[in-house]
Parts: C-alpha cells; sequence; structure tokens
C-alpha cells in the first residue's frame, strides 16, 4: 500500500487499534499468526477492494477489522466445528459493546463466515468482506499453517528414522 493509503487507512481504524480489548487479539493463534494480524489483512485488503469499488470504504473497512473480534476464552465452550457458526455473532457482540455500528457493519460481521452459518450477506459490502476474510484465510493456511504442519510431520519422520536406527 502506498504511504498515502496506509496513513488513511491508519486513520480509519486508530480508535480499534489502541483500544485495550482489540489488542489482545495479538495473543490469539489464528491460521498460523495471530488473530491480530489476520483482522488487519482482511481490513486492509477490503479497504483496498471497496475503495477500488467506489463503496463506502470508512465502513467497510472499519467492520472487516471487527469480524473476528473474539478470543479464546469467548469461544471455550465451542468445540472447533461449533467456533466456526459462533464465532460471528460472539465478533459482533464485542464490536457493538465497544464500538459505534451501523446495520450494514453488523450485517458484515455476522455474515462474514457464510454459507458456514445460514444468515446471507444482505449488502455488497457483506458479500466483498465475506469474500476478502476467504481469500485472505486461504492465503495464510496455505503460507502459515500447511508450513507449520509439514514441519511437525518431517520432525515426526526423521525421529522415526533415526529410532530405527
Amino acid at each position: 500500500m502506498s504511504l498515502q493509503k496506509t496513513y488513511e487507512f491508519n486513520q480509519i481504524v486508530a480508535d480499534i487499534l489502541t483500544h485495550p480489548e482489540f489488542l489482545k487479539l495479538q495473543h490469539e493463534l489464528h491460521h498460523g499468526i495471530s488473530r491480530f494480524e489476520h483482522c488487519m489483512r482482511v481490513a486492509k485488503t477490503a479497504y483496498k477492494m471497496s475503495k477500488k469499488l467506489g463503496m463506502d470504504y470508512e465502513r467497510v473497512t472499519r467492520a472487516a477489522l471487527l469480524h473476528d473480534f473474539y478470543t479464546d476464552e469467548d469461544t471455550k465452550k465451542y468445540n472447533a466445528k461449533e467456533t466456526l457458526k459462533a464465532h460471528p455473532e460472539i465478533a459482533l457482540e464485542n464490536a457493538k459493546t465497544y464500538f459505534d455500528l451501523d446495520k450494514v457493519q453488523e450485517n458484515i460481521i455476522e455474515t462474514h463466515m457464510f454459507p458456514i452459518t445460514k444468515k446471507l450477506p444482505a449488502y455488497k459490502e457483506s458479500w466483498l468482506v465475506s469474500g476478502a476474510d476467504k481469500i485472505v484465510a486461504a492465503h495464510e493456511m496455505y503460507r502459515y499453517k500447511a508450513q507449520m504442519a509439514l514441519g511437525i510431520w518431517l520432525i515426526f519422520i526423521f525421529n522415526m528414522i533415526a529410532i530405527q536406527k
């Protein structure tokens, strides 16, 4: 991103990026990186896409940043599959607790996991963020999580070979 766009992006989300509750996401693992970093990637992707498409990029960027605003503590009563379905509602409640949201932003957050969650995105902005999240998540899973899993398997195989000798 250019320096000017980086400055504009940071101005749009400055209050979120300094909020102590949101900063907790820096310590939450998500797709092999922190949930904070994942949210930043989705927000920057949504910012660029919505700006290029002439959408209300400020509204989109803020909601994209908040789309996964939850901690593992918030989802401890759920298993992994249940968390996939429950976390958009949890993220929405957390976002509404600390920030002012309009109906479009609420819909962006609560429908970003469509079609895993059955609630259909109601706005073009919601579809955009859902798509941006999937693009970023696919990249992260390939780039970070797959490499971690491969590394673990290689260590296991080398240990098994060493034991056999």
